[in-house]
């Protein structure tokens, strides 16, 4: 049975790989919206961290990274935004593109666990494709305030406004449509992985 269940996990993360790859390579995974994009890659993200846990989560969270950062280049498409800030500083562009989403996946393990300690399995992997977004979210912007805030560049985009007025302003509907995308979906799959018994069920007299 858990060899089963090894072997499983395997093919989930292969799987949660390709389907990154496919959604990065092709417009199913960015939504372009001015200088940043609603993004669908943070769903695959939530589901390894769900069926992997933490490891899981930030192997994915690095694959999705990795192909934020190639598109700064124009591999895979192209983020004007990345492509600025790739010419600024290439090193600082890859931390800020790929750090982020290594935390997201990381962090989002150890939240599907302990929310499944509190709650059934659909709660609790509506909350982790919440956290997905929002911490995805989080981190990315954070890490461009910190790392490329004094440049040109995001001075003029700031615009003399207060740091977190202009976050919120700049993330915008973009955020808000991926932490409601991301919970939906996440949900939905999560808890169907878990009723088809793909992944082992958690230690909890509740079930989904």
């Amino acid at each position: 049975m858990n060899k089963r269940f090894e072997t499983s996990k395997l093919v989930l993360l292969g799987l949660m790989t390709a389907i990154l790859l496919l959604m990065a390579y092709t417009p199913l995974g960015y939504l372009n919206v001015g200088p940043l994009a609603i993004t669908l890659n943070v769903i695959p993200v939530a589901i390894s961290a769900i069926t992997l846990g933490p490891v899981g989560g930030a192997i994915a969270g690095s694959v999705f990274g990795l192909t934020s950062f190639l598109q700064c280049i124009g591999v895979g498409g192209t983020s004007a935004m990345g492509a600025v800030l790739f010419g600024i500083n290439p090193f600082l562009a890859f931390v800020q593109r790929f750090v982020p989403r290594l935390l997201d996946g990381f962090l989002l393990g150890y939240v599907f666990a302990g929310c499944r300690k509190k709650a059934n399995t659909y709660v609790a992997c509506a909350i982790t494709g919440f956290c997905s977004a929002f911490f995805n979210t989080v981190f990315f912007m954070t890490l461009l305030v910190v790392l490329f805030g004094s440049t040109q560049y995001m001075q003029e985009l700031i615009g003399g406004r207060n740091i977190l007025v202009f976050i919120c302003t700049f993330v915008g509907i973009n955020a808000v449509c991926e932490m409601i995308f991301s919970t939906v979906i996440t949900a939905a799959v999560g808890a169907a992985l878990f009723r088809a018994h793909v992944v082992p069920a958690m230690p909890k007299a509740e079930t989904v």
